[in-house]
């Protein structure tokens, strides 16, 4: 199938002035911040890397530590030698700092984990059973990423209530649902993957505890973009990833209450996790050993505890403003291109962090993701984000294009996507498209790909499709 989309749609719609915005640097530097691409037309523009919300990049400062720490690296645990003792401070330094960032209490577990969704499943075999041995009940909505919901629909137990119209309407749907039965556990977004809005965490909990259920706070989208503290908001677990947090190095935590994760399922069987081991039988350490078998990502840990006080450094007022003037000149801009949707889930939400996701009326997402990329160096998602039932409700099951900003984000780069939609919106593609294995891919694809990168010559193939799939431009993602 090949295409070259009629999508010309002349207009008189005033732009927002977006000249300020443009000069608005990125608050912390990251690394490729700088990384040139090259478009279909033989030029090569700055990467506008909006998909900060899929993976962000690495803070300098972060990339800057594991430079540092890669020559002491060694055995963690179990080794008598020098740097085996330095790696497992450098390990135990590294978990009490991530530990801190989200405001853990002194009787909390800090668990190191590979990602959010690693953290959701070690927890999902840490719920309590009912008296009768049936699984724990779990309270989940259905506008969460799939990581926070999948875990506890294969646990059993789940119960999936649908969002309201509103967050109070919602609230109250949540509160309803506590009083017909006794849950062990409601999770929830600390904001959505999808818009960046959110419910809010003093209210779930209240209404949780009353009801006697723990909360569990899926905090993958909120944690970098927010200052948020287990200790101040009677949270009692938050999971998290490093790569969405500026540290892409494999490392992500499970940070709360003790006393599930000491008594629970161990998440692995192996080395580490062990007191004693005998042919008849084995007794487990607690946590947070108990779910952390075989050698640990020190290196991992301590980027993710780098990157936690490179935030953490950062005066709160400064990180706010960044990301909400970036996020709101980037709604505007998006609602003034004729046929262009900002999806919401919720019109009264406050305060979303700097998720945006967009519908092009009558035009394919991933279509669009493709022009983005060939024609103007710019990163984006397209898809369903790993959120289907939201965007099956909101009636999106087709996908739609989620723009995200970081610390890392320019106000050029916002300026940049703006321009560029309204472009293809006014103007249309210029070069031609066809759909392969499924994503939207140039004809004849010019560009070349880095040299070393191993990908030489995948573009004059049909593995364009696993370039699109790598891009998260699939419907199942």
């Amino acid at each position: 199938m090949t295409a070259l989309a009629d999508v010309s749609c002349p207009t008189d719609a005033p732009a927002p002035d977006l000249t300020a915005l443009a000069g608005a640097p990125a608050l912390l530097p990251v690394v490729g911040g700088d990384t040139l691409v090259p478009l279909v037309d033989g030029r090569s523009v700055p990467y506008a890397n909006l998909d900060v919300a899929a993976s962000a990049p690495a803070l300098r400062s972060v990339a800057d530590r594991v430079t540092e720490v890669l020559p002491l690296y060694a055995s963690v645990h179990r080794g008598a030698g020098y740097l085996s003792q330095v790696s497992t401070a450098l390990y135990e330094a590294s978990r009490r700092t991530i530990g801190a960032f989200v405001g853990a209490r002194e009787d909390d577990v800090t668990v190191v984990t590979r990602n959010t969704t690693d953290s959701l499943n070690l927890l999902a075999g840490c719920v309590p059973a009912n008296p009768d041995g049936t699984p724990g009940r779990v309270l989940v909505l259905d506008v969460e990423h799939h990581a926070n919901l999948l875990p506890w629909q294969r646990a059993g137990g789940a119960t999936v209530l649908a969002g309201g119209a509103s967050v109070a309407e919602t609230l109250s749907g949540l509160r309803t649902e506590l009083a017909r039965f006794p849950y062990a556990l409601v999770a929830v977004t600390g904001a959505s993957n999808v818009t960046g809005e959110s419910l809010p965490v003093a209210e779930v909990v209240r209404a949780a505890h009353d009801a006697g259920a723990r909360v569990v706070l899926d905090g993958a989208q909120l944690v970098p973009h927010r200052g948020f503290s287990l200790a101040a908001s009677g949270v009692d677990y938050v999971a998290f990833s490093g790569h969405k947090t500026y540290a892409p190095f494999g490392a992500g935590a499970l940070v709360g209450r003790r006393d599930w994760l000491d008594a629970g399922t161990p998440y692995l069987a192996g080395g580490g996790a062990v007191r004693q081991v005998a042919v008849t039988g084995t007794q487990w350490q607690t946590a947070p050993a108990r779910h952390e078998a075989g050698s640990p990502n020190v290196v991992g840990a301590a980027a993710l505890a780098a990157a936690c006080d490179a935030l953490a450094a950062l005066d709160p007022a400064d990180l706010h403003a960044h990301e909400a003037t970036l996020r709101a000149a980037l709604v505007a801009g998006l609602e003034a291109v004729p046929g262009v949707r900002v999806v919401r889930v919720w019109d009264d939400a406050v305060d979303p962090v700097g998720v945006v996701t967009f519908a092009v009326e009558g035009h394919d997402p991933g279509l669009v993701a493709a022009y983005l990329s060939a024609e103007h160096g710019i990163g984006v998602r397209d898809g369903r984000f790993c959120a289907h039932p939201l965007l099956a409700r909101l009636g999106y099951d087709a996908g739609a294009i989620r723009a995200s900003v970081g610390v890392g984000t320019t106000g050029a780069d916002v300026v940049r996507l703006v321009e560029a939609v309204r472009a293809y919106v006014e103007q249309g593609p210029t070069t031609r498209y066809e759909v392969v294995d499924g994503c939207w891919a140039v004809v004849d694809d010019p560009r070349p790909v880095p040299a070393g990168s191993g990908l030489e010559g995948l573009f004059a193939t049909a593995a364009a499709g696993f370039l699109a799939d790598a891009a998260g431009c699939g419907p199942g993602v």
